[in-house]
């Protein structure tokens, strides 16, 4: 990630790069404060307004995104390929998949409208059947 930053043409401060290396490192979708307890640790200087105007330069750079998990707040993610996230509205466990048919039907109501696709986001809640394991494909579960 601090190579497409530099890419970007984003300056990379101390306090950024250590930002990226908290992102780089999160196995799951961190917010805001979250991230500022972490990045924190690394560098006692950043602040949370530090943390919150890097996200927002890096979301506007298309380096992260954020992720709603239906808590009421932004949670972030490093941007990367398509994928879906199902949230269990139980637990708040993100499930994070990919799905061709998904991508497919997408890609014919953008034709059926007028556009070609470019990307997606699609962030599903639900609860599991009882105490059924998880049947996704799952990249991850958090």
């Amino acid at each position: 990630m601090l190579e497409k930053c530099i890419q970007a043409g984003l300056r990379m401060t101390n306090q950024r790069a250590s930002i990226v290396k908290v992102l780089e490192q999160s196995i799951d979708h961190p917010d805001a404060d979250i991230l500022y307890r972490r990045a924190h640790e690394i560098d006692p200087t950043i602040s949370l307004a530090t943390i919150y105007r890097t996200l927002a330069i890096f979301e506007k750079a298309g380096l992260v995104q954020k992720v709603d998990v239906g808590d009421g707040k932004a949670h972030y993610e490093v941007s990367r390929q398509d994928h879906e996230h199902l949230v269990d509205i139980e637990n708040g466990q993100i499930h994070e998949f990919e799905s061709e048919e998904i991508t497919h039907l997408l890609n014919e109501i953008a034709d059926k409208m007028g556009f070609e696709l470019i990307s997606h986001k699609l962030e599903v809640f639900g609860k599991k059947h009882g105490n059924v394991s998880c049947r996704c494909i799952s990249i991850k579960v958090y």
